[in-house]
């Protein structure tokens, strides 16, 4: 237990006595140390919590200079002020000035009687840390060896339970998506909001770091679970005493343990998976029947599925796993990344493939996941393909385009995405944006020096985004067919290209499309449409 002024009061072989009515709660302070000093002013040699003892030999009479030494000591962090008195002292008593001062400053001032050594006060202090320090010990000692006795259980909660119980503040487990996966006698089954938030903090952040906050008057505390990767997150939920503290780092150790045990057990059951991928994979034309089955029978219901392929070992992993030299290494990252994957993707439908020139990881989600969280989460930095919704009898096809896509991604440094309207958007951004606009400029530099550049150009690009309908431009520019038919025969006597000439066609699309800076949208904001002719 901590010591505190009472406690040294009580103490019948000190005799020490207070010189005023010093409130309880002054008296309920926790002292740190016991020093002696007579210095005039102590203060900026104290640290905070002492119990500051002097004879007085320098100590001032007039009460203003009371009041500075007083105030002195009390800034410094002292807990309480003591004075010993005795034959040949400067004080038979405490002086008025001094015992008026302590009182008005809130110190509380003791008197140590003749025939009471400082030493001894000193001895008595020092032996109660002491003392202190040995029962912390044994109860942390005693709480290790109940949190180590609860591993051998059964899970995760006998371990939490136990640590709620010897230390009175609540745990929970979460695993790296923020899901509830075990909690103890008082956590909270659902967290409030500051708590998710800072469980989700540190997710980002992977083993490299813990986080605390404070919610409405209460410590919450946030401690990444795994060995080499994060398998969970520890949510503490109260403020643990010196001894419980000392305690954390053994309970982050054996839950981490558990849950790498947990990983292992549910191995056989990734790998099932795994095989039911490979085979909805490799059949050239299964029933659509047949693929919804297999589909459901892993919990995947979405009506419309697609396919996901990322570069393993392309990027930084995550952000709290170890290197793993040696041979095997890189293997072994992608099934620890695939493990990762599978457990955030409803129906964890998620393989390893090693293909020329690396190993990818292969996977079917359902098309309302949004994948591209997932990924920034569990695959920051690697390469990835997704596909197009597919119906799940043809996700097959799109996983086939995810793998196709996974150049556009090294080159873009980001998740690359299959849609039917930006086929050319992803072939113009691996161009070179000097050359690009140089090649526009080449086609359409005539028009931008006629009277009615800006016109004719724009005209030009509805007419090719409505795939050569007349009357579609004409309503999209709000001008008659016959305006649209004139200002495209002087836009091609300008250019020298001809409009019956799919070559022709093609060079004046791209050429817009570069101008326009956007491959993914026309003048009217809808999906642009690939070059009549082509």
């Amino acid at each position: 237990m901590p010591l505190h002024i009472s406690d040294l009061l009580a103490r019948p072989d000190l005799r020490l006595s207070v010189t005023y009515d010093v409130p309880p709660r002054l008296l309920a302070r926790t002292i740190e140390a016991a020093t002696v000093s007579d210095l005039p002013a102590p203060g900026k040699w104290l640290q905070g919590g002492e119990l500051l003892m002097t004879i007085g030999l320098l100590l001032p009479r007039e009460p203003a200079a009371c009041r500075a030494y007083v105030r002195d000591v009390a800034d410094g962090g002292a807990a309480c002020l003591a004075l010993g008195l005795g034959q040949g002292l400067p004080y038979q008593e405490a002086p008025e000035p001094l015992v008026t001062a302590a009182g008005e400053a809130g110190l509380p001032l003791l008197t140590v009687p003749d025939g009471v050594p400082f030493i001894a006060v000193t001895k008595a202090v020092f032996e109660a840390r002491a003392e202190e320090q040995r029962e912390r010990l044994q109860r942390a000692f005693a709480t290790q060896r109940r949190l180590t006795a609860a591993a051998t259980g059964d899970g995760l909660r006998p371990m939490l339970a136990e640590w709620t119980a010897a230390t009175g503040v609540g745990a929970a487990v979460f695993d790296p998506l923020g899901r509830l996966l075990a909690a103890g006698e008082r956590a909270q089954r659902t967290p409030p909001a500051p708590a998710r938030d800072l469980i989700e903090r540190v997710a980002a952040h992977g083993l490299r770091g813990s986080a605390t906050s404070t919610a409405a008057g209460q410590q919450l505390e946030v401690q990444p679970l795994g060995a080499r990767r994060l398998r969970g997150l520890l949510l503490l939920t109260g403020r643990p005493d010196d001894a419980a503290r000392s305690v954390v780092p053994g309970l982050v150790s054996l839950l981490s343990l558990e849950l790498e045990r947990r990983h292992l057990r549910d191995e056989p059951e990734r790998r099932r998976r795994s095989a039911l991928l490979s085979e909805l994979l490799t059949a050239a034309d299964p029933a659509a029947g047949r693929a919804r089955d297999m589909l459901r029978s892993v919990g995947l219901t979405a009506e419309r599925v697609r396919g996901v392929v990322v570069a393993a070992g392309g990027g930084t992993g995550d952000r709290g796993a170890a290197a793993a030299p040696g041979p095997g290494a890189a293997d072994g990252a992608a099934q620890e990344m695939a493990a990762d994957l599978a457990l955030a993707m409803p129906g964890g439908l998620v393989r390893v493939v090693d293909e020329a020139p690396g190993t990818v990881i292969e996977a079917v989600v359902g098309e309302d996941l949004d994948i591209r969280d997932v990924l920034a989460r569990f695959a920051p930095g690697c390469p990835a393909g997704i596909g197009p919704a597919t119906a799940p009898e043809a996700v097959r096809v799109s996983v086939r385009q995810a793998t196709g896509l996974l150049a556009v991604s090294r080159s873009s440094g980001e998740p690359a995405e299959a849609r039917q309207s930006q086929a050319s958007r992803l072939l113009l951004d691996l161009g070179d944006r000097r050359t690009l606009h140089g090649y526009a400029d080449t086609v359409l530099g005539p028009l931008d020096l006629a009277d009615n550049g800006e016109e004719l150009t724009a005209t030009l690009a509805a007419w090719l985004e409505t795939g050569g309908a007349w009357d579609a431009t004409s309503r999209r520019l709000g001008v008659h067919r016959h305006t649209v038919r004139n200002r495209l025969d002087k836009a091609m006597d300008l250019t020298g290209r001809r409009l019956d000439d799919p070559d022709d066609r093609f060079d004046l699309w791209l050429a817009t499309r570069i101008r326009r800076g956007d491959t993914a949208t026309g003048t009217d904001g809808r999906p642009a449409a690939p070059p009549p002719g082509r």
